[in-house]
């Protein structure tokens, strides 16, 4: 049988006032460059087999496929589960005000995050939780086909961690930029990261 090959999609850039900070379930926008990203990113897409494309729910994840439903992807399914970390606390601080009220540097955020250590966020546990039943019933149900998943960094990286086997703070090592392309291959033998952070916006830039 084909290999199942996952395309994990991060949204585009968000509105400048969410940048930088722990945005988690805050529903924002794209700025006007992410939108140019999301353009740039269809345009690569339409060229690629879809079988299947599911989504967040969330504002910035809409209007990152808005630019590829238009031009003739498979309709979305918005799965609830694929919705950003709840970042607790953290949520709408920027990097140094979580040093400076929490004492912890923001490069350590994965590992806090998978030992439950932010007050009142996901834990690694709960977050890994919703995501794996979803990634074992895409397996599933998509036998040997292409299916795109737009949805979060911090979800993309808990699917890395999932699929490859690793603790989730490993995945630190992983740049997910926005409008990012990571593709993973299921088959036979152990999953295979074939592509990781491609930025069309950025590489395929004239």
């Amino acid at each position: 049988m084909s290999p199942t090959h996952l395309l994990l999609v991060r949204h585009a850039e968000v509105e400048p006032r969410y940048q930088n900070i722990f945005g988690g379930r805050i529903d924002m926008d794209l700025s006007p460059r992410g939108h140019q990203q999301a353009r740039t990113l269809a345009q690569y897409l339409s060229r690629r087999k879809m079988d299947a494309l599911y989504a967040s729910p969330m504002k910035r994840v809409q209007q990152t496929l808005a630019p590829l439903l238009a031009n003739g992807a498979p309709q979305p399914v918005v799965i609830e589960d694929l919705r950003e970390v709840d970042f607790g606390d953290w949520t709408g601080l920027g990097w140094d005000a979580v040093r400076e009220q929490f004492g912890v540097s923001e490069w350590d955020w994965l590992r806090q995050l998978e030992l439950g250590a932010i007050p009142n966020a996901e834990s690694g546990a709960v977050l890994r939780a919703r995501i794996e039943p979803f990634l074992r019933r895409i397996t599933r149900d998509h036998p040997g086909q292409a299916v795109a998943i737009v949805c979060h960094g911090g979800v993309i990286r808990m699917m890395l961690a999932i699929l490859l086997g690793l603790p989730l703070s490993k995945t630190a090592v992983f740049e997910i930029t926005y409008a990012s392309l990571t593709q993973v291959e299921l088959g036979p033998r152990e999953p295979e990261l074939q592509l990781l952070n491609f930025t069309p916006w950025r590489e395929l830039a004239p």
